[in-house]
C-alpha cells in the first residue's frame, strides 16, 4: 500500500508552513503536522528498515522537526521534503541494517527481513521471479542513489523535492535516480520497467 500523502496545496487545507509558523508560538499546534505525516514517514522508514526500527526513526524525525521548527523556511508550504530529509538522515545511521534486509530478502525470496517487505520490493513485476534480484540490486546501489530512488518511488516526492530533502541540487538527484534505475534494470534484465512508486508498491 502506498504511503504517499498529497501535498497541502492539492487538498485545500492549511499549509504545513502555516502550521509550523503558528507552532513557534503555540507549540501544541505542531501535533497537526505529526497527525498529517507520521503514518507516511513511519511507512517509509518501515519499508527501508523494518517495523522494529521504523517506530524509533519516525518518532525521532518529528522530535527533530519540532526542535528545528524555528529554522523551517516558511516559504515552503509542503513540509514533506523536510521531514523525509530528516528521516533519510536517520535511516542512514542504520545503513547496515537496511542492506542486510535486502540481502536477506534476495537470499530467501521471503519476508525474512521484515513483515510485508516482499510485496513492497517486488512491485508490479512477477514477485516470485523478480523479488530476489530486485532486493539484491537495491542492496548493491550506493546509499545516495538509493535514497533518491526510494524518496521518489516510496515517498512520492518529485526529483526537486527529493533533492531538497537530501540537500542536493535537482540535477544531482536526477543523475542519482538515473544510476539507480540503470542498476535495477540491469539486475532485472533489459525488459524491466523504470521503477516508479507503483512499480515498487504493487
Amino acid at each position: 500500500m502506498a504511503a504517499v500523502t498529497a501535498p497541502p496545496a492539492a487538498t485545500g487545507r492549511e499549509s504545513d508552513a502555516a502550521i509550523i509558523g503558528r507552532s513557534r508560538t503555540e507549540p501544541e499546534l505542531f501535533a497537526a503536522l505529526f497527525d498529517r505525516y507520521h503514518g507516511a514517514v513511519h511507512g517509509y522508514a518501515a519499508r527501508r528498515l523494518g517495523h522494529a526500527l521504523a517506530d524509533d526513526v519516525a518518532a525521532e524525525t518529528f522530535l527533530i522537526a519540532f526542535d528545528r521548527r524555528e529554522r523551517y523556511d516558511l516559504g515552503r508550504d509542503d513540509a514533506r521534503p523536510w521531514l523525509y530529509g530528516i528521516a533519510s538522515n536517520l535511516i542512514a545511521r542504520h545503513h547496515r541494517s537496511e542492506t542486510r534486509q535486502y540481502r536477506a530478502l534476495a537470499r530467501t525470496g521471503a519476508s525474512e527481513a521484515t513483515e510485508g517487505h516482499a510485496e513492497l520490493v517486488a512491485g508490479r513485476i512477477d514477485a516470485q521471479a523478480a523479488r530476489g534480484p530486485l532486493a539484491a540490486a537495491l542492496a548493491g546501489i550506493a546509499r545516495g542513489d538509493r535514497d533518491v530512488l526510494l524518496l521518489v518511488a516510496w515517498a512520492g516526492l518529485s526529483l526537486r523535492e527529493a533533492g531538497d530533502a537530501l540537500g542536493i541540487p535537482a540535477g544531482t538527484a536526477r543523475s542519482r535516480l538515473h544510476r539507480a534505475r540503470t542498476k535495477i534494470r540491469a539486475a532485472l534484465g533489459h525488459t524491466a520497467p523504470l521503477l516508479s512508486g507503483e512499480d515498487l508498491d504493487r
